[in-house]
């Protein structure tokens, strides 16, 4: 397992026990060109073990969905990396997982007055300067939250592929509109991206159905569980469901392999967030397409992925 010194501090709150080895790193490398956006259900893993997804970036080891993070994702192998999308209140999209600031940027200590520290209710120019790195370890000070056109330039630029997460759009009116402007700006429309290096993905069903009217074309996932009986109405506007781990069986990942979806080709599942060895054995025996983890060496050494 890969370790940076300073990110053993974060190990409570990301939920795993971090080892050093003597001091150097150990990568497990994951090559790309990898599995496309979309493939058969069921086919990515019988060709060599499921698709390793770096949740926020490799943010076992470096801060959630920071430029940093998915840096060193890309220095260990791993291609398909995760993020979250939210807006300011001037409308820039932006990456963080929470809809406020305050646990992964030193927003509190800048603007006191502002609580809860609500992402929607600051400026881009107020969010550019917060650090987003220091809670995770010294030597990420000053990291920055990425805008998502930042955060595109450097997937982009790392050759990598992304599974981008419409966060909470019922707090964003629009924002799947908006989310594919900047990636149709940023070049992430064009016919090899959509086809090999992007799936867009939400926990509103609303937001994955509105996405695939805009754009047909775009592989799309919806986060959650539906039931067995449920899966055909999903079916009709999204390709894969990704579900929490705790929540499935080997059944219930075979009916939806079962089933068509918006493409026409068998559904896929990418379950999360899996951190540990028995468990990424665990949902690769019951047939999981992918696994979305903060520690992608660890899943992708126990389960022989890509």
């Amino acid at each position: 397992m890969y370790v940076r010194p300073a990110a053993a501090a974060a190990a409570a709150f990301l939920g795993f026990t971090l080892t050093l080895l003597g001091g150097t790193a150990s990568y497990a490398a994951t090559g790309p060109g990898s599995a496309t956006g979309t493939g058969t259900g069921a086919g990515r893993a019988a060709l060599g073990g499921p698709v390793v997804y770096a949740h926020r970036g490799a943010s076992a080891y470096a801060p959630e969905n920071t430029l940093d993070a998915i840096d060193l994702a890309m220095q260990m192998g791993f291609d398909w990396v995760e993020n979250d999308v939210q807006r300011t209140k001037d409308g820039v999209l932006v990456v963080i997982h929470d809809d406020t600031l305050a646990r992964t940027t030193d927003v509190e200590e800048r603007f006191p007055d502002r609580a809860p520290w609500k992402v929607k209710d600051f400026t881009w120019a107020e969010i550019s300067v917060l650090d987003a790195g220091s809670w995770f370890g010294g030597e990420y000070a000053g990291a920055a939250v990425p805008s998502l056109r930042q955060y595109l330039d450097r997937v982009q630029r790392n050759r990598q592929r992304l599974l981008l997460e419409i966060k909470k759009p019922e707090l964003y009116p629009g924002i799947e509109e908006q989310t594919l402007k900047v990636l149709d700006e940023a070049g992430w429309l064009d016919a090899r991206h959509v086809a090999q290096r992007l799936v867009v993905q939400s926990f509103s069903a609303d937001s994955v159905r509105i996405v695939h009217g805009l754009r047909p074309d775009l592989v799309t996932a919806f986060l959650g569980t539906p039931t067995v009986a449920e899966l055909p109405r999903y079916a009709e506007f999204t390709d894969r469901i990704n579900p929490w781990h705790t929540t499935i069986s080997a059944d219930w990942v075979s009916a939806v392999h079962g089933l068509r979806g918006a493409h026409g080709k068998a559904m896929e599942v990418d379950t999360w967030i899996v951190d540990d060895a028995a468990t990424a054995r665990k949902v690769q025996a019951m047939g999981v397409d992918g696994i979305i983890t903060n520690a992608p060496d660890v899943v992708q050494d126990a389960v022989g992925g890509f």
